[in-house]
């Protein structure tokens, strides 16, 4: 199934003999996409410099607004195991699916007073997404942090004889202990290696201990040996044995250190299960609030935009359009094929009547009005955006 994807678009009402709505249906056409009304408050329009400067700052907000939705959602992807259908389960907006949302858009009046003016509204919603974004960041890196303990304990209880914890594994009665002169070391041979290892263990360095070498455990890779040498030679004995491929391991013999070991990887399971659950409420309440955030910042980009090339008085009509990223596509011919003559000098048509862009007349004319196309949107004759959630 194609994910969905959504256009807002906004023309002033002088262009329509009647029904807006319906008409700018008609162009969409019903199977490109659904087209559904997105209502705008009348905000406080303030001055032409302002709304130049609300319109580049809306502009990074919104990119802003994209990636910490795109990060939401691949921190709840990741908490579920790579699980998209769970995850998708997890995308709801108040309680509701996101779709439902973003169809039934009414601006939060209560959240975002309307009389308050734009460059306010916007710093409230910027700190808000980067509160949110913050504290979803945070937890995620705990619980990411929680996850490696936890598996490095785990390793230890159910990895190979090269990485496991020794101390169920090792009787301490083969161990040389509080010797003045003699130590124990532990070497992990892989088990295609022993001959060799057998052969040679003695004569690596000098004053190995004859025949001191005892097997202690076996797994299908490795074999552990407990060998003696004296202690003036044991880092060369260490070294020699790295040489071989042969991995020494690092063992202190702890009354009651097995039980211990069990303790401390029942606290980091109960700690991971309980973050596990933090992370996940917590990316939920992330989804749902960076993508009302990011609707509400659309709104005003729309507003802004529709303003500054439209002029007053204000009378337009917003829409959202509901359709995939292939169908996309035809929408945008659609709309650029019926309303381009909105760019003036800009746009243009071919012999074969087809919708051209005058690029130098586009630039000149961006320049003069103040406007621009955006972060990484291509500039068109109308308000255009779209939004593709993750």
């Amino acid at each position: 199934m194609q994910p969905t994807q959504y256009i807002l678009v906004s023309l002033p009402l002088r262009i329509f003999d009647d029904e807006p709505l319906a008409t700018l249906a008609t162009t969409v056409g019903r199977d490109n996409g659904e087209t559904l009304p997105f209502p705008i408050p009348s905000f406080k329009i303030g001055t032409l410099d302002g709304l130049v400067q609300h319109a580049d700052d809306l502009a990074k907000l919104n990119a802003a607004c994209e990636a910490a939705v795109a990060k939401v959602a691949d921190s709840l992807t990741g908490i579920l195991d790579g699980d998209e259908d769970k995850a998708a389960e997890q995308k709801m907006v108040n309680d509701k699916p996101t779709d439902h949302y973003l169809r039934t858009f009414q601006w939060n009046k209560v959240r975002y007073r309307a009389d308050r003016p734009l460059g306010e509204l916007i710093e409230n919603l910027q700190k808000e997404l980067q509160n949110i974004d913050t504290d979803v960041k945070a937890k995620f890196s705990q619980y990411n942090g929680i996850k490696t303990s936890l598996a490095a304990l785990q390793r230890k209880q159910t990895g190979n004889l090269s990485t496991k914890s020794l101390t169920p594994i090792v009787d301490p009665r083969l161990l040389v202990q509080d010797s003045e002169y003699l130590e124990t070391h532990l070497i992990v041979v892989p088990t295609n290696a022993r001959k060799d290892f057998f052969r040679s263990y003695e004569t690596l360095v000098p004053m190995v201990v004859p025949r001191s070498s005892v097997q202690v455990a076996q797994d299908d890779e490795f074999t552990l040996f407990a060998v003696t040498t004296f202690k003036k030679t044991s880092a060369e004995f260490l070294q020699k044995c790295r040489e071989q491929k042969w991995t020494p391991r690092q063992y202190k013999y702890v009354e009651g250190g097995q039980e211990e070991e069990q303790r401390e990887l029942d606290r980091a399971t109960r700690e991971e299960k309980k973050v596990w659950g933090e992370a996940l409420r917590l990316g939920r309440a992330g989804w749902s609030e960076t993508v009302m955030i990011w609707a509400h910042v659309v709104a005003l980009r729309v507003f802004v935009e529709t303003v500054l090339r439209y002029g007053l008085p204000l009378e337009f009509v917003c829409a959202l359009v509901r359709t995939t990223p292939k169908q996309a596509k035809k929408v945008k011919a659609a709309l650029d094929s019926a309303y381009s003559y909105l760019g003036g000098n800009a746009f243009g048509r071919d012999k074969r009547g087809r919708v051209t862009k005058d690029d130098a007349s586009l630039t000149s004319e961006m320049a003069a009005a103040g406007l621009g196309a955006g972060e990484g949107n291509e500039y068109t004759a109308y308000v255009y955006y779209e939004i593709e959630l993750p």
